[in-house]
Parts: C-alpha cells; sequence; structure tokens
C-alpha cells in the first residue's frame, strides 16, 4: 500500500529507476563509492566508521571475489521514492541542518549550510537506501544480494534517530509488495544490536511482514511501543557471547521462518554485536558473526526463501574486514553463487513483475 503521499494512482506505481534491469553477469552485489561519508573529518565525531562500506568491497576485489565489472553499481533514491513510505513533512524536516545533526549524532551539522548537508552526509544515505531497494528485487531474481550499506533500522516513515535517516528496509518491501507479482509476505530477521523500533513501527498494523528482532535489551532505542510489533522478540543481556548467541539466532531464525514462509527475508546483519564495540554492549567475536550470517543464509537456502542482506550498525575498524570475510565464508559454503535459486524463481516474478500499464512499464523493467 502506497503512503498518501505516494504519487500515482493505486496500482500504478510511480515510475522509478532504482528497478532498471541487471546484467546477469553482474553479481547481486550493490554498492555505490558515494556511500562513504568524509566531509572535513566532521565524520569522525560519530563513532561510526563512514568509510567502511568502501573499505569491505576493496577487500572483496583483493580476494578477487569482484570487480568493477560485476558490482551492481547504487543510485540514489529519488523523492518519489522515499514518498512510498516517508511522509512529505519528514522529507521537508531533513532541509534544516540541526535536524539532520539530530538524527546522525554530528552536531557541527547544526552548523553547516543545508546544501553541504545534504551533498555530503544525505546524498550518501539516499544512495544507499536506493541500493536496499534495488537490491530486494535483485534478491527475488537470483535467489539472494547484498546491499554492502543500508540497514536504516531505527528510521520510520515520519522521523529518524541513531544515524538512520531514511527507512530503507521499509521502502525495499513496500516497493516489492507493490511492483512484484508473487510478493506478498515478507520476514524481516534484526540482528544488529539494537532494537530496530524504525521498521517495528512502520509495520505495527501489517499482518503481512513478520519481525524477529535479537538485540541487546539495554540500549538504545528502548522503544517499548515499536516492541508490541515484534512478532519473535530475542532480549539478550549485556556481554553475551558466542554459543549462547549462535544457538539464538539458529532455534529463533529457523523457528521464525517455520512458523511464517515468507516470500523474502531482509536480513539486517550488523556487526555491531561484536566484543567491544563502544555501542552494542555484546561480545560476540569475529567467527561468531560469520557463524551467525551463515546461520540466517542457510535457514533460507534450505526452504529456497530469497533473502536480502544489508550491513547496518558496526562502530570498530575491523568490522569491514568481518564483513567482506562472512561474504567470502557465504560463497565458500555455497550460500551465495551467481546463480539463482534452485528450481528458478517463476518467470512471472521476473520478467512479469512490473504492475505498471502502457508505457511507464518501459521505463521501469
Amino acid at each position: 500500500m502506497s503512503h498518501p503521499g505516494a504519487s500515482g494512482a493505486p496500482g500504478c506505481p510511480h515510475v522509478s529507476e532504482l528497478y532498471a534491469s541487471v546484467p546477469r553477469t553482474c553479481l547481486p552485489i550493490v554498492y555505490h563509492p558515494d556511500y562513504n561519508i568524509t566531509f572535513m573529518g566532521l565524520e569522525k565525531l560519530h563513532p561510526f566508521d563512514a568509510g567502511k562500506w568502501g573499505k569491505v568491497i576493496n577487500f572483496l576485489k583483493e580476494e578477487q571475489f569482484l570487480t568493477d565489472d560485476n558490482i551492481v553499481e547504487a543510485r540514489e533514491a529519488a523523492e518519489e521514492d522515499l514518498l512510498i513510505v516517508h511522509t512529505k513533512r519528514y522529507l521537508n524536516r531533513l532541509k534544516w541542518s540541526f535536524v539532520v545533526a539530530t538524527i546522525t549524532e554530528i552536531p557541527p551539522l547544526l552548523f553547516l549550510p543545508n546544501f553541504l548537508v545534504q551533498r555530503k552526509v544525505l546524498r550518501p544515505l539516499r544512495t544507499q537506501t536506493g541500493g536496499t531497494i534495488m537490491a530486494g528485487k535483485l534478491a527475488v531474481e537470483r535467489g539472494w544480494a547484498i546491499n554492502v550499506g543500508g540497514g536504516f533500522h531505527h528510521c520510520s516513515s515520519d522521523r529518524g534517530g541513531g544515524f538512520c535517516a531514511y527507512a530503507d528496509i521499509t521502502l525495499a518491501i513496500k516497493f516489492l509488495f507493490e511492483r512484484v507479482e508473487g510478493i506478498s509476505r515478507a520476514t524481516i530477521i534484526d540482528l544488529d544490536a539494537h532494537q530496530g523500533n524504525g521498521h517495528e513501527r512502520d509495520f505495527m498494523e501489517d499482518r503481512r511482514v513478520f519481525i524477529m528482532d535479537m538485540y541487546n535489551r539495554y540500549i538504545y532505542p528502548r522503544d517499548g511501543y515499536a516492541k508490541q510489533a515484534i512478532n519473535r522478540k530475542v532480549e539478550l543481556d549485556w556481554g553475551t557471547e558466542d554459543s549462547e548467541y549462535l544457538q539464538k539466532v539458529e532455534l529463533h531464525s529457523e523457528g521464525a521462518l517455520n512458523e511464517i514462509r515468507p516470500d523474502i527475508i531482509i536480513y539486517n546483519a550488523g556487526t555491531d554485536i561484536l566484543d567491544g564495540d563502544p555501542l552494542g554492549g555484546l561480545s560476540i567475536s569475529p567467527q561468531g558473526i560469520v557463524k551467525r550470517d551463515e546461520l540466517v543464509f542457510r535457514a533460507a537456502k534450505r526452504r529456497n526463501i530469497p533473502i536480502l542482506m544489508v550491513t547496518s550498525g558496526g562502530y570498530q575498524k575491523k568490522t569491514a574486514r568481518i564483513i567482506a570475510d562472512s561474504i567470502l565464508n557465504l560463497h565458500r559454503q555455497g550460500m551465495i553463487e551467481a546463480e539463482s535459486l534452485e528450481g528458478e524463481v517463476s518467470s512471472s516474478l521476473v520478467t512479469g513483475m512490473m504492475r505498471h500499464s502502457g508505457n511507464a512499464a518501459s521505463n521501469v523493467v
């Protein structure tokens, strides 16, 4: 269902560049150099490594898993795309630098002209958001997709927070529901150290979306209202370690997928669970993170359910290497390949996916 602010009549989505076709020679891994936030060192005032995404890609290139030719280049989400979920009022508020400073937790942005904030901070976040939406379509077509950025799970339709200015997970799901035949149920498996209160608020009344969220119960955002939307809630204590953590990941991800079989899984794979993370408060080893991702992908592959992974939080310099190692492990384990899902996704999903009429279809397929 479109947000009231979205353009186009019901059943006729607006023309979007984000669902352009992607050559089969590309791996369904989405990235753009514009993901990285660099501006006069201001990005260093937030614990987030704002160049993390480029480092992941460089590691994957070094291992000869990726080249510039087989990466899918993300596109920036346009205002019309964002209006599928966000209110016009919220998007207008982002034109005030103090609002963006609050959301990103970088106070000096308050003193910068908004055109600079738009270009240096919000455009990278819009490009990552576009990447998540693009990766949703790719996951359906190929069986899996990874957006090397995204996972802004604290943002909902009308408010941002926690470095999250756009609700990319909600947007990816609504795009799929609106534009891809046969996609009518989604499961979010959110394993970032923080509660995913943004998508929870957005899907509070939506029975089509099943949410599993596993997080440190004592840290931000502690959003009691949003918790009502969680179908499978796993609250962790400070310092939870590998054995207990991985046991819970396996038990609850398998349980969630047994409870309701979705048409797509959105996996929020935050690395802020890593031992020593200044914000996550958990004690998971690098090997534990790699194993966690493998468990989730294995559960999806066993059931032949397409999976979209986004990278979300992670506040240490070493997280980029761990994300790259995890992707390489998924490849070694046969969880991700260039081929589509066994049995191929039905051609009606891939070729007849757009519910467009007339000329609009030719612009988006």
